[in-house]
């Protein structure tokens, strides 16, 4: 698939989720396979205001690109130089969040409450659109609720403005992240514009990804929750490997992952700590057992004690898988996009 003039060499890449799609998880995650990556949410107004925490987000590895930045918000004045900023700061796409269902952010009328006036909302969209010079990219819901299912309407607007490809997130602002993601929506957004049109919601594998490529005729797939604590996910050549080498591939992807959340936040060990209780945390989730090593990472007061407590975990585990045990569990996320 193509986005505008940038190749995408894949069939499924990381999701941005706030709080989540670092540099150092991005970073690992295409290591792994993924297509391409995209940032976490940037609040355009935090952006244009130089708040540390945006430019934070918008820190990226150059080896990631092609990469896309995603912003949010909900003014044309805002983000209009908040595009033209991150096109400046190397940004290959630039995407606008039209997705997030978070009250706090459709209370400002951000993310999904874009959906909720098409016409002002096209009006923004052309503002971007002729602002910037790279591809431009929109994440949208299946719709406000299952009343207002307008996916389609959007599509169509967005193509019009000439958005470069969309993303579809089918569940509605209202469902949050719960029940099981309608597909069908995504077919018929694929069926009603002619721009690449990927696919998200409930694929926790490549064969997942292929699947709702078959059934929507998306051309590609953003994987979300289904990443976490697992960014080979996207490693087409991992469920071939024999049970040993698999776990090295592994092993050497959750090491990876710590080397840089160390080297990227090196001069807050504060926040460092934070992010490798986080990960790890996620990274124990995938498999029997971990809830007891969560109660050890997650309260950790220093580095040392949270990857201990980690390790100790990984390698029993691992011994477990290795004597033919079954070890894998799919956790729940269901509080987080996917």
């Amino acid at each position: 698939m193509d986005i505008g003039a940038i190749p995408v060499a894949g069939i499924a890449r990381l999701a941005p989720m706030a709080g989540i799609s670092n540099a150092p998880f991005r970073l690992v995650a295409r290591e792994c396979g993924s297509a391409m990556t995209t940032s976490e949410e940037i609040d355009a107004m935090s952006l244009v205001r130089e708040n540390p925490v945006a430019r934070e987000i918008a820190r990226f590895y150059p080896e990631e690109r092609p990469l896309a930045m995603q912003l949010l918000g909900c003014d044309a004045a805002v983000l209009v130089p908040a595009a033209e900023a991150l096109q400046a700061a190397g940004a290959d796409i630039i995407d606008l969040n039209m997705g997030c269902p978070v009250n706090k952010i459709i209370r400002q009328g951000k993310g999904s409450a874009l959906m909720r006036d098409v016409p002002a909302t096209a009006i923004l969209i052309r503002a971007l659109r002729r602002a910037i010079a790279v591809p431009f990219t929109v994440k949208i819901r299946g719709g406000w609720d299952d009343q207002h299912l307008n996916a389609v309407e959007v599509a169509r607007m967005l193509q019009d403005e000439g958005v470069d490809a969309i993303t579809v997130h089918p569940r509605t602002r209202s469902q949050q992240f719960t029940g099981r993601a309608p597909w069908q929506i995504i077919r018929d957004v694929v069926e009603a514009v002619d721009i690449p049109v990927t696919g998200n919601g409930d694929v926790r594998s490549m064969a997942d990804a292929r699947r709702m490529m078959a059934e929507t005729g998306c051309q590609s797939v953003m994987i979300g929750r289904g990443a976490l604590g697992r960014p080979w996910v996207f490693d087409e050549t991992l469920d071939a490997l024999d049970t040993a080498s698999r776990w090295e591939r592994m092993t050497a992807a959750t090491r990876r992952h710590v080397a840089l959340i160390e080297e990227h936040y090196a001069e807050n060990p504060r926040y460092l700590l934070n992010q490798l209780r986080k990960h790890l945390g996620w990274y124990t989730m995938n498999f029997r057992g971990s809830k007891a090593a969560r109660a050890a990472v997650h309260p950790a007061r220093s580095r040392d004690e949270a990857l201990d407590a980690f390790w100790a975990f990984w390698e029993r585990t691992r011994e477990r898988a290795l004597a033919g045990e079954p070890v894998e569990i799919v956790p729940d996320h269901s509080a987080l996009e996917g």
